[in-house]
Parts: C-alpha cells; sequence; structure tokens
C-alpha cells in the first residue's frame, strides 16, 4: 500500500481499536453496577444500567460501519484483515455482553434482598470475575497479546465454578424455603447471565489470539 494509504489504515486500525476499548469499559462497569443495584435493591441504579445500553448498540453500530469501510476502501491483507475481522466480530460479543448486564438490572426490584442468603452474597464475586475477565481481554486485544488472551481463557474454569456452586446452594435453599422459590429463581437467571458473560469473553480472548498469531487457541482436552 502506498504511505498515504498506510497511514489511513494505520489510523482507522487506532479508531476501530479505541472504539472497541470504549464498548469494553461502558461493559465493565455495567456488570458491576447491575451487581451493585442488586444486592442493595436499588431499582435507580438498575434504570440507569438499563438505559445506557443503548450506548454500546451505538458503538457496536460504529465499529460495524468502520469496518466495513477499512475492508472496502483499504482491502488489507493477510494480519491485517485477521485484525479487521476481529475487531468486528468482539464488538458484537462485547454488546452481547452488555446485553446480559441490561437482563440482570431488570430483575433488580423482583428479588427481596432481605433475605442475605448465599448465593446473593456470591454473586458480586463472581462479577467481579467476570469483569475482570472482561477487562483482561480488551488489554489483550488493545496490546495483541496471545499470552494475556490464555490467561482469560483459564479464567473461565473459575466463573463456572462459581456458578455451579451457586445452582447448588440455590436449589437446595429452595427445597428448604419453598416461600423464596421466585426470588431464588431470578438469582439464579442472573448467575446463569453473568456464566455466559465469561463465556463470551472466552470467545473474545480466541479471536484475539487468532488476530495476534493466526491460530485459535489449542483445545483443552
Amino acid at each position: 500500500m502506498a504511505e498515504h494509504t498506510v497511514k489511513a489504515f494505520d489510523e482507522d486500525i487506532t479508531r476501530l481499536r479505541g472504539l472497541i476499548g470504549e464498548m469494553g469499559g461502558l461493559a465493565e462497569v455495567a456488570i458491576e453496577q447491575a451487581l451493585d443495584a442488586l444486592v442493595r435493591g436499588d431499582t435507580e441504579l438498575a434504570e440507569k444500567v438499563v438505559a445506557r445500553d443503548k450506548k454500546l448498540d451505538e458503538l457496536e453500530s460504529q465499529v460495524d460501519k468502520l469496518a466495513v469501510r477499512v475492508i472496502a476502501l483499504r482491502a488489507p491483507m493477510a494480519d491485517d484483515l485477521r485484525e479487521v475481522i476481529a475487531a468486528l466480530k468482539i464488538a458484537g460479543v462485547v454488546e452481547r455482553i452488555g446485553d446480559y448486564s441490561k437482563n440482570i438490572a431488570r430483575r433488580v426490584g423482583s428479588i427481596d434482598v432481605s433475605e442475605k442468603f448465599e448465593p446473593l452474597t456470591l454473586l458480586p464475586a463472581m462479577g467481579e470475575l467476570a469483569s475482570e475477565m472482561v477487562h483482561d481481554v480488551l488489554t489483550a486485544y488493545a496490546s495483541r497479546d496471545p499470552e494475556l488472551a490464555l490467561e482469560v481463557i483459564a479464567a473461565d474454569d473459575k466463573v463456572d465454578a462459581f456458578y455451579n456452586s451457586i445452582f447448588r446452594n440455590l436449589v437446595t435453599y429452595m427445597v428448604e424455603n419453598p416461600a423464596t422459590i421466585s426470588s431464588a429463581a431470578q438469582l439464579l437467571f442472573i448467575a446463569r447471565n453473568l456464566e455466559r458473560i465469561g463465556d463470551h469473553a472466552t470467545n473474545v480472548a480466541e479471536m484475539v489470539h487468532y488476530a495476534a498469531t493466526g491460530e485459535y487457541p489449542p483445545d483443552e482436552e
């Protein structure tokens, strides 16, 4: 590519990374605030989380348009094309992470937070771990760090372990306290959403690894 074309392409890639970084930051905040609203029964904060999800949708649209324009005008090849395709896919996944946080926020007010049973106290720790995975995978993307991407993939086992523990705890709690079935079922839904956030962070990590190395991470036995 001519020098001016290379410079323009680099500027486009920088813009793509910036947009995805902004999306990641919003997604992290959404996870944290949704769970904070849940634990405190703060419906006002929950409504803010739901409303702010529109910004994530707008940013994803900007990434889509920019990525398509880059492919059409710059005709990137090899590593450069992987970079653009990865950005396109990652934006979609981060947007879905925001949707899961919005789903959690919408459950606030449907749960009796006066019942301080164990699953309710475990969910913020599970959410913190999922949020850290999102943060780390976006850091890996920004720095094209395949090793950090592998660490994110490994961390998903911890999120799964949290989910399994909460699931067992909630089932036991519902059996022993039938009056709490409605709230417990909502908490189970929230735990499932957090588990899916971890899965999506893992999907992003796999794309980051591919964009950086040209190979997907090896499947774990």
